[in-house]
């Protein structure tokens, strides 16, 4: 196959579509089920928040969305396009172009500074590393790093981590970002801060979320919040 041709969709095509996922492991001579049917969809700008236990199939979901795991059966169709049967250098494409990606640990590289990290993206993509590290400086400054983009990853506190690997995932301007857990690792005020951050980025980018979070104040800030349980998908939060 040849690759993927990545351009704008129309805006009201979802950004992430999923359709019907099951992913079911066989372990030890039986099947474990860890999504169950789950269908979804994400907005051209919205932000959704997923929740739930732990083991519930939250992450499970994210890494499928993002063409980092394979479902058992059930699509995955990122801007209308039909992720099935691409090759991993395809899904890789598709990956570096249209998505981005926060996790709980930053996962910057230590030996490079935190302008470098940012670039990183574009510079795997084959941009011109100066027209790498300037896309790279304007994402800093956005996030409030200007004074810091020389420092390494070992010089920066870990808010200032989160929001390098923020502007990381911003750099190749994706059409929706898939948070893991990206407040999990910080402390109440830094965290607040870090959801203050992707809220002025959603609403002043446009760019979707998808942020899988423990975290009620979180979820709240959510135009949606989606709740998963033993691997199946609720379309709201449970009552108390």
């Amino acid at each position: 196959m040849t690759d993927p041709v990545v351009h704008s969709a129309p805006v009201n095509v979802p950004v992430i579509q999923a359709r019907n996922l099951v992913k079911t492991y066989h372990e030890g001579g039986q099947d474990i089920h860890v999504l169950r049917d789950v269908s979804l969809h994400v907005d051209p700008g919205e932000m959704v928040a997923l929740v739930g236990a732990s083991g519930s199939g939250k992450s499970t979901v994210l890494h499928t969305l993002g063409l980092l795991d394979t479902p058992t059966s059930g699509s995955v169709f990122i801007d209308g396009e039909p992720t099935a049967g691409l090759s991993e250098k395809q899904r890789s494409i598709v990956r570096n172009r249209r998505l981005g990606f926060v996790y709980q640990f930053h996962h910057l590289l230590s030996e490079f500074t935190a302008l470098e990290n940012v670039a990183m993206p574009l510079i795997v993509r084959r941009e011109s590393r100066k027209r790498a590290l300037e896309q790279a400086a304007v994402l800093l400054e956005q996030v409030g790093l200007a004074e810091r983009m020389r420092h390494y990853p070992g010089q920066l506190s870990g808010g200032e981590r989160q929001r390098v690997a923020l502007a990381r995932a911003l750099v190749n301007q994706p059409r929706c970002v898939l948070a893991d857990e990206p407040t999990g690792n910080l402390d109440r005020e830094t965290a607040s801060h870090m959801f203050d951050l992707l809220v002025r980025v959603n609403r002043e980018l446009g760019t979707a979320f998808v942020i899988v979070t423990h975290d009620p104040a979180l979820a709240a800030l959510a135009h949606r919040q989606l709740f998963m349980e033993r691997g199946c998908l609720q379309d709201a939060l449970p009552s108390v």
